[in-house]
Order: C-alpha cells, then sequence, then structure tokens
C-alpha cells in the first residue's frame, strides 16, 4: 500500500482541483439520468413508494461512500476502488474490481447520453414542434438505426476533456448550477399540483417492488465515488476526498427524494409508464402554465447529463490510466501528454467505444448493466476496509468509518439485497462480462503485470 501512496504522489497528472471541485465533480457525475431519466422506469416497479426505494438506494450508496472515504484518504490514487482493492485484495481480485469499473463507467457514460438525447427531442418538440426521425434518434432494439444524439454528446465530453483538467472542472462547475436550479425549480412547480391521495395505497405492488424500484433507482447514485478519480490531481487528497464524497452523496440523496415525492404527488403513479424525459412529462400533464417550465426543465436536463457524460468520462479514462500503470492493459493509457496533462490516446479511445454503444443500445438494458457492476465494486471496497483495519490498524487515516466492523458489513448486505432485485438476463449478461474479463487478465494482463516482471539485474563493475 505504501508503495501505491508514493505512486500517486509523484504521478505525471497535475494537482489542480480542490475542495469544492471536487465535490461538485462527485456531484456532477451522480445528479443526472437517473433522476431526469430512470425515474420513468423506477415508479411503474415500486408505485408511489419509489420515494423509499431511493431512500434505500440512498442507504446502500452512503455505506459504501464512507468506505470510500476512508480509503480516499489513505490511498489518494487515480484508480478509485480499483487501486483500494489493489492494495488489499491482490491482483486478481484487483482485475474482477476494475473490470466492474469499465463495465460501471463505459456503460453508465453511454445510458446517460441515451437519456440526453430523449430531452434534446422533447426539448425540439416544445419549442418547434418537431423531433428528430426514429431513425436517427433510436438505436436498433428501440425502432431507430443509430442514436446520432448519444454518439454527438460523447465526443462533444471528450474535446472538453481534452484540455485538461482544471478547464473540465469549470465547465462542470457551470453545469452543474443549472442542473441544480432546473431540479429545484421542478419542485417548486410539481408541488403546487401535489395530490396527497396519489400516494394511496403506498404499497401497490408489495415491498417487493419497492426492492426491485431501488435495484433499478441504483443508477441514480453511480458517480458518487468519481471524486475519488481525482485522486492524483487533487491539491490535498488525503483532507478533501473524504468530505466531497460524504458531502456530494448527502446533497444528491436529499435531492431525489424531494423531486420523487413532487413528481408522484403531481402525476399519478400508473401514469408514468412508457414516458421518456419524465419530469418534463409530469409538468406537461399535471401542471398548468403551458410550456414555459418543461421547456426550461428540459434545458436543465440537457445541462445535466452533459455534465454527468463529462464527469462520469472523465472517471473512466483515470481508472484505465491506474490499471494500465500496473500493466493489467495497455500502456497507451497511461501516456500523458506534457502540454495538457490529460492521457489524450486513453481518452479518444474510451469515447470512441462508449459513443458506438451509446448509439447501439437501449438506455434501460445500459442502467442494469451499470448497477450491477457498481455494487459488486462497492461490495469489494466494504471488504477493502475491513482488511485494512485488521492488518494496518495503525495507519494514518484522515477520516475513519463509523462503527466499524457493522457498518461495512451493512455495506456488503445491503448491496447483495439490491444485486439480488435484478433481472436474471442482466445476472447472466454480468456472467458473460466477468467471462471476458477473466480471459483478458489470463491472455493479457498476467503477463504483462507489473508484479511479474523479472526484477532488473544487478549492475556489476568489471
Amino acid at each position: 500500500m505504501a508503495e501505491l501512496v508514493t505512486e500517486a504522489g509523484g504521478g505525471p497528472l497535475r494537482r489542480t482541483l480542490g475542495l469544492t471541485q471536487l465535490t461538485l465533480l462527485s456531484v456532477g457525475a451522480t445528479l443526472g439520468t437517473g433522476i431526469f431519466v430512470v425515474l420513468g422506469e423506477a415508479v411503474p416497479q415500486a408505485g408511489p413508494a419509489v420515494v423509499l426505494s431511493f431512500v434505500l438506494a440512498g442507504v446502500t450508496a452512503l455505506f459504501s461512500a464512507l468506505s470510500y472515504a476512508e480509503l480516499a484518504g489513505m490511498i489518494p490514487g487515480a484508480g478509485s476502488s480499483y487501486s483500494y482493492t489493489y492494495a488489499t485484495l491482490g491482483e486478481l481480485v484487483a482485475w474482477v474490481c476494475g473490470w466492474c469499473l469499465i463495465l460501471e463507467y463505459g456503460v453508465s457514460v453511454a445510458a446517460v447520453a441515451v437519456g440526453w438525447g430523449q430531452y434534446v427531442n422533447e426539448l425540439l418538440q416544445l419549442t418547434i414542434g418537431r423531433t428528430l426521425p426514429d431513425a436517427l434518434a433510436a438505436p436498433p432494439g428501440d425502432g431507430g438505426v443509430l442514436n446520432v444524439p448519444a454518439a454527438a454528446i460523447v465526443v462533444l465530453a471528450m474535446v472538453v476533456l481534452l484540455r485538461g483538467a482544471r478547464e473540465s472542472a469549470v465547465v462542470n462547475t457551470v453545469m452543474v448550477a443549472v442542473k441544480l436550479a432546473a431540479l429545484v425549480i421542478f419542485c417548486a412547480v410539481a408541488f403546487t399540483a401535489f395530490h396527497a391521495g396519489n400516494f394511496r395505497p403506498l404499497f401497490p405492488l408489495g415491498t417487493a417492488g419497492m426492492t426491485a424500484g431501488a435495484s433499478s433507482l441504483f443508477f441514480s447514485y453511480i458517480g458518487f465515488d468519481a471524486a475519488s478519480t481525482a485522486g492524483e490531481e487533487a491539491k490535498h487528497p488525503q483532507r478533501d476526498l473524504p468530505r466531497a464524497i460524504v458531502l456530494s452523496l448527502g446533497l444528491v440523496t436529499a435531492l431525489y427524494c424531494a423531486v420523487a415525492l413532487a413528481a408522484v404527488g403531481a402525476m399519478p403513479w400508473q401514469r408514468f409508464a412508457g414516458t421518456e424525459a419524465t419530469l418534463s412529462q409530469v409538468l406537461v400533464r399535471s401542471v398548468g402554465g403551458g410550456e414555459l417550465w418543461p421547456v426550461l426543465l428540459s434545458i436543465g436536463a440537457v445541462v445535466a447529463t452533459t455534465s454527468v457524460v463529462l464527469t462520469v468520462q472523465y472517471g473512466q479514462i483515470r481508472i484505465l490510466f491506474s490499471m494500465s500503470r500496473d500493466g493489467l492493459v495497455p500502456g497507451l493509457f497511461s501516456r500523458v501528454h506534457r502540454r495538457t496533462g490529460v492521457p489524450r490516446a486513453g481518452t479518444v479511445i474510451v469515447s470512441a467505444f462508449v459513443a458506438l454503444l451509446a448509439a447501439l443500445i437501449p438506455l434501460g438494458d445500459l442502467a442494469d448493466a451499470t448497477s450491477i457492476g457498481t455494487l459488486f465494486a462497492f461490495a469489494l471496497v466494504n471488504l477493502a476496509v475491513l482488511i485494512l483495519r485488521r492488518r494496518t490498524p495503525d495507519a494514518p487515516r484522515s477520516f475513519r468509518v463509523p462503527l466499524a466492523p457493522v457498518t461495512p458489513l451493512l455495506g456488503v448486505a445491503c448491496c447483495g439485497y439490491v444485486m439480488y432485485g435484478l433481472g436474471a438476463d442482466t445476472w447472466i449478461a454480468f456472467g458473460a462480462w466477468m467471462a471476458v474479463g477473466l480471459a483478458v487478465y489470463g491472455l493479457y494482463g498476467i503477463r504483462h503485470s507489473t508484479l511479474n516482471r523479472p526484477a532488473p539485474e544487478p549492475e556489476t563493475t568489471p
């Protein structure tokens, strides 16, 4: 572990991010498609209990966030939970975790990009009365040919990321402010049409429906760990990373519950089925005042999802940077451009792959695949805290998980419970993804790993 801390402290990435920027990076990566779009898929599963689904998903995320905060203060590297498991559970488990993070970050960017395209279409419909044709705005599984808007926003984010971390953080700060304002406006307007009767009965689909809703909505919390991927670009990582992670999750959870309460209070839960651009549809169908509020919300949603694409794509590139430095993926992912301090080749390759996913795969499949990979990685982070507490009890920790070992164990249990609520198709896809990952590790990673390279021969003098 000491080697990882030293390596992170002397890496080629530039330390330019403070607490505010790290917190907004985490909020920017979290607050987006999950609340603006996936809410429409979760409400038909849970009914009015979707508010409690958000609480269940948030508590699950909180346990893992506390573990992230402790490890981020100890190991301020760029690899997030990959670096933590590498330091505690060994290379093989770290590879499995990193492979899950590739699924989490890469696929979630694609899912967010698809949601961005939905709100672009909604905005066009509200302003000019027309939308993009399905052939250009939907993937093959949804009746289209290519989702061009989804691919376009990924490429746009790539252009911003290539300019550098500081420049990307400035753009993200502006976008986070816009989307926070959009959600506050939504709550204020939707509460004017609030009907308490929409919450009776609270559990029309039983507690199993609430759990299923939480499984889908966990996608909404993915991204709070993005701050931990900036460990090598933070000015004071041991102090600021734990604070940024906990602050961002608390802010996001409170806002999610308020939005869900306002949305279901304004529109009966049965009417959410099949909606796209869900929050905008709530205002169109249930609130008076013409098209002004839906237009403003759609603009906010477009900005919000742009922010998520930018920040989560950033996190994916930094994780591959760390894996490349350890020899588990090709070295070009850790080559940093001298002028911008950005892994340029990795940024372009990741963006091209994500753009392809966004153009071809429907949102629902992407969201569930993202959730299961994330939950598995979160469970490993909770285990890593327990192992480090036993192995290095006296190591300096700028933040300590309260009530350990109970809290990390609850984190593992909650992750397993929410994973259980995902469908069989998602589990099959996850199993296939893990099988491919183990094959890649066996064929490439284990042979090129820095741990398995022979030590250099000692020099001798004649």
